[in-house]
């Protein structure tokens, strides 16, 4: 059997399953999962010229998403440069984001962590008043066990009925084991939604998919969407990656993806790989195609200064030509 037999078959057996199967919470997990998929662009966070963050432009990142077709935003995460952002700064954007989210049709997703319990309770508190359609939360760095990490995403769960992507890095130096992850989304059903970014990331990918769609609701890649093509093809259900600059190729890709247009979606894949390259070449590229594409007014980045001489702009620009023909704003 092809692989692209074996997805449709894996599609329908899950669809299936969703309808007929299922107990009648899961039944209404599932059907918040059905916007928890796609491309789920992590917004980056845009500054003035003083270095203060630019509502403003963060509002206008939401348009400018909704313009690419994407299906949802989420924000902030590392992409986001949330470590720099204060709890002040974090407060006021979730206010931002869903105030210009409302009516457009995408998810929104809050990124609600932080280093322990308490932390992540009073950004959980402030989202759940806001409505998002979902929350994200990294483990605690400060835990020293999976018990802890679960403790955490508890006390997340008594805060809301809504989806909890459970990330599966960017916290301490503890591995969340395939079978803590399915015991933690079967005691708690909002954590069936993993962004998996672990170790071996596509085996675990599949071995998760072993437990979908009951208790593991959504599975997701990141890493910018490096690997998108390779998980698509496997199944998985969407990336979740700081793509916001090419968010109308994210858009496309999926598209292509869900459509059966399988030559096309290499070749588009084949162009965005093209100038993710760059990333580690030229750094603040995502910065530069922001504000060249008009939704940032400045490059400004509280990582560090970035500036651009003449040939890493041609080259650039070069490299951006390629990818134009699935630029759709």
């Amino acid at each position: 059997m092809s692989i692209d037999s074996l997805l449709t078959r894996r599609t329908l057996l899950a669809g299936m399953a969703a309808s007929s199967s299922l107990p009648f919470g899961s039944l209404l997990a599932a059907s918040a999962s059905k916007k928890m998929h796609g491309a789920l662009m992590i917004l980056s966070t845009p500054y003035t010229e003083s270095g203060d963050v630019d509502y403003e432009d963060l509002a206008k990142e939401v348009a400018f998403c909704a313009q690419c077709g994407v299906q949802g935003i989420v924000w902030p995460q590392n992409s986001s440069e949330q470590r720099y952002l204060t709890k002040a700064e974090r407060i006021r954007g979730f206010e931002v984001l869903a105030e210009a989210n409302r009516g457009r049709g995408m998810s929104l997703t809050l990124g609600v962590q932080a280093d322990d319990t308490a932390g992540m309770l009073e950004y959980a508190r402030v989202a759940e008043s806001l409505e998002p359609d979902g929350m994200i939360a990294i483990p605690p760095t400060s835990a020293d066990s999976l018990a802890q990490i679960r403790a955490y995403y508890a006390a997340l769960c008594e805060i809301t009925s809504r989806p909890i992507f459970v990330q599966t890095s960017g916290g301490p130096e503890i591995e969340l084991p395939i079978d803590f992850l399915v015991q933690l989304a079967r005691d708690f059903p909002q954590c069936g939604y993993i962004k998996e970014e672990y170790g071996d990331v596509h085996a675990r990918m599949l071995a998760l998919q072993e437990f979908q769609p009951d208790p593991i609701r959504s599975i997701f890649g990141a890493t910018l969407g490096r690997g998108w093509l390779y998980e698509m093809r496997i199944g998985t259900d969407g990336v979740m990656t700081g793509g916001t600059m090419y968010g109308d190729v994210y858009a496309r890709l999926w598209q292509l993806h869900l459509e059966g247009r399988h030559i096309e979606l290499r070749e588009c894949y084949s162009k965005l790989l093209l100038i993710q390259n760059l990333d580690t070449l030229i750094p603040g590229v995502r910065l530069y195609v922001l504000r060249k594409r008009g939704v940032f007014k400045t490059t400004n980045s509280r990582r560090g200064e970035y500036s651009f001489s003449e040939q890493q702009i041609a080259e650039i620009e070069y490299r951006l030509e390629a990818l134009k023909p699935y630029m759709s704003v």
